[in-house]
């Protein structure tokens, strides 16, 4: 039952099997969380905290059950690394869109730290990388908002 829950929640009820870009749909889940959760910042909060704390733990299953390193299933941190991006921040359209990609975008390219906190072992690995591409994404968007007088 555990093997079974957990291959559920880190591949967010099986968006990871998807043939094609399966961590695109995964981020483009996480922006839709994040939309129906709107500005209620505490119940995003605590979301978020569960998502991350149920993600360390289940990817680290899957990875032991697959006996590979990160699998491609395994997409429940870009769910949590895009919410990162878009705490705290209003959620209308342009913002989400920027995000989806800027996350995208540093998800991809790994710039560092997100490099090295990839290559920390199991669920924690698989998780933080994202984690971060998640805070630079949400730090660039607020810095674009307060240029644009929305801060």
């Amino acid at each position: 039952m555990k093997d079974f829950l957990s291959k559920i929640i880190a591949t967010v009820g099986g968006i990871g099997y998807l043939p094609l870009a399966p961590g695109t749909w995964a981020t483009a889940a996480g922006v839709a969380i994040a939309y129906f959760l709107g500005d209620n910042l505490p119940v995003f909060s605590i979301l978020l905290l569960v998502l991350l704390i149920l993600g360390i733990m289940a990817s680290g299953v899957v990875e032991k059950l697959l006996g590979q390193r990160d699998p491609g299933i395994v997409v429940i941190d870009e769910v949590v690394g895009v919410m990162i991006a878009l705490w705290g921040l209003p959620l209308i359209w342009s913002v989400m869109i920027c995000g989806f990609f800027l996350f995208r975008a540093f998800d991809m390219f790994k710039i560092y730290p997100v490099n090295k906190l990839e290559a920390q072992s199991g669920g924690w690995g698989i998780m933080l990388d994202d984690c971060m591409a998640g805070v630079y994404t949400n730090i660039i968007l607020r810095i674009a908002l307060r240029c644009a007088g929305f801060f």
